[in-house]
């Protein structure tokens, strides 16, 4: 798959409506996640670090997972992440990292992912036991949140209920969801979770 954010990459930050939804996912995150200074993190999805320049302050380290180096780029171009994050660009579906994490955060990247359970087998193999989840992500939408045409869009969000059945198969407990932020566009508003859980 080629990188489906090159053309967005140099922007992105500037965005009114990617900084709205960054900004108050990442204050769901610091209201409801425990950090510590020692605690080392993977952002998976982290594009162009705007979830990660807001917990960068308060943990370790962070491992930036993404698959568009152009997004990655822009996140490695910022002087307050030098020498605390670490760029990955790889699909860790099928490559895992040899690591494992105190945190896993991921704000807006499991609807571009084909397959979820996957996808949360392989955050509960990077996660150490008792390591936290905190994913945001849509609710479930009638499909109007993407232009028609967006390529790389595979679930018009996610059902709650079903999304804490996958997450304790995959082996967390203490699911919780929270709503963070409502997206607004011209059909409507478009809720936000954020859901944390423990690994087993």
């Amino acid at each position: 798959m080629g990188d489906l954010f090159a053309e967005k990459a140099e922007d992105w930050d500037k965005r009114d409506r990617v900084k709205a939804l960054s900004r108050d996912i990442g204050a769901a995150i610091l209201a409801h996640v425990d950090l510590h200074e020692g605690m080392e993190v993977m952002d998976f999805g982290a594009g162009t670090g705007l979830i990660t320049s807001q917990l960068a302050p308060w943990v370790e380290r962070i491992v930036a997972v993404d698959t568009s180096e152009s997004m990655l780029e822009q996140l490695m171009a910022k002087p307050e992440l030098a020498g605390k994050v670490k760029p990955v660009c790889r699909d860790i579906t099928a490559q895992p990292i040899d690591e494992c994490f105190d945190l896993i955060v991921s704000a807006m990247a499991l609807h571009h992912v084909p397959d979820t359970r996957l996808l949360l087998q392989r955050f509960a193999e990077h996660a150490k036991p008792g390591g936290l989840l905190a994913l945001a992500d849509l609710d479930e939408e009638d499909g109007t949140f993407h232009p028609a045409d967006a390529e790389g869009v595979f679930h018009h969000g996610f059902r709650r209920a079903r999304l804490a059945e996958l997450l304790e198969e995959a082996g967390f407990d203490d699911v919780r969801f929270t709503t963070a932020h409502t997206v607004r566009g011209d059909a409507g508003g478009y809720p936000v979770f954020l859901v944390t859980a423990r690994r087993v």
